[in-house]
């Protein structure tokens, strides 16, 4: 029997199912009528999804002016989606956190992460996107089906992490010589379990290749820069040491310029560490 990428998720879902109160939170949030006390009340019922929370929009990262004090009140002044997408990434990240990894350098997997999400926001404010915290949460998440892969297939993921070492080849296409797909796919797989919303799906499905996304080409292909300059200027995850490869059009898909490059890699860098105090805080300082 041929392995699918819908059967590593369907193998991981018990162990890296998200918290039921973030389900039930992120389902609130989109429905228009639900009031912010009524999901500060949910929130609650975790005292440590409550506590990271209130210790993001209280970072420096965010700079909110006063101090936020409650759930309720994090979402009249963050906002009611982008507090959903907040509550999705730093879940995820504690999720997959505990997982046991002996594949990679599992602080160099999140520091490119969360490298990646943060240029994905500065590009974001870039191109005036609405939603620039969702441009981040998903940065923060593009990877994320290399995880499921190397828990469930240990011994294939090293044979493909080998491969990308050993030839002139991106990761993402030694997975698909290895497995037959790759860690875009897994992630699609991943989110779409999570009951996430489409954009979500085909970005971690297209990251690499965004000029094969039906919709949200924007999106995918501001995720493909992010992840293209944060292997330029930042580690890469692999442990290949190789940048992923940029697709030809990457930069005509956004409509930005690459001589933007220096000043988001600029402030990318300066926002960087106050975004590993907020995301991840127990996590070694660089």
């Amino acid at each position: 029997m041929t392995l699918t990428a819908r059967d590593l998720v369907n193998d991981t879902l018990e162990l890296a199912s998200l918290p039921g109160v973030v389900m039930r939170a992120m389902e609130l949030l989109n429905h228009p009528n639900t009031s912010a006390s009524e999901i500060g009340e949910i929130i609650a019922e975790d005292p440590a999804l409550t506590a990271r929370l209130l210790r993001i929009v209280n970072s420096a990262f965010y700079g909110f002016p006063s101090r936020i004090e409650t759930i309720s009140r994090a979402i009249t002044i963050v906002g009611t989606l982008e507090l959903t997408d907040l509550i999705l990434g730093s879940s995820a990240v504690q999720v997959f956190s505990r997982l046991p990894n002996q594949l990679v350098d599992m602080e160099r997997f999140w520091e490119h992460s969360l490298y990646t999400g943060v240029v994905a926001r500065v590009l974001a404010r870039f191109l005036r996107a609405p939603n620039t915290e969702r441009c981040f949460v998903m940065g923060l998440l593009h990877d994320i089906g290399a995880l499921v892969m190397y828990r469930q297939q240990p011994d294939l993921s090293r044979e493909a992490l080998e491969k990308a070492t050993r030839e002139p080849l991106s990761l993402h296409l030694a997975e698909r010589e290895v497995f037959g797909f790759d860690h875009g796919e897994v992630g699609a797989e991943l989110m779409r379990a999570w009951n996430l919303p489409d954009s979500f799906v085909a970005i971690a499905r297209h990251h690499h290749q965004p000029s094969t996304a039906e919709r949200y080409r924007l999106e995918t292909a501001t995720i493909h820069l992010a992840d293209v300059i944060t292997g330029m200027a930042h580690s890469t995850a692999s442990a290949t040491r190789r940048a992923s490869a940029l697709e030809p059009g990457a930069w005509e898909l956004t409509g930005l310029s690459v001589e933007i490059m220096e000043p988001v890699v600029a402030e990318a860098d300066a926002q960087f560490e106050e975004a590993r105090a907020a995301i991840l805080p127990n996590r070694r300082a660089a």
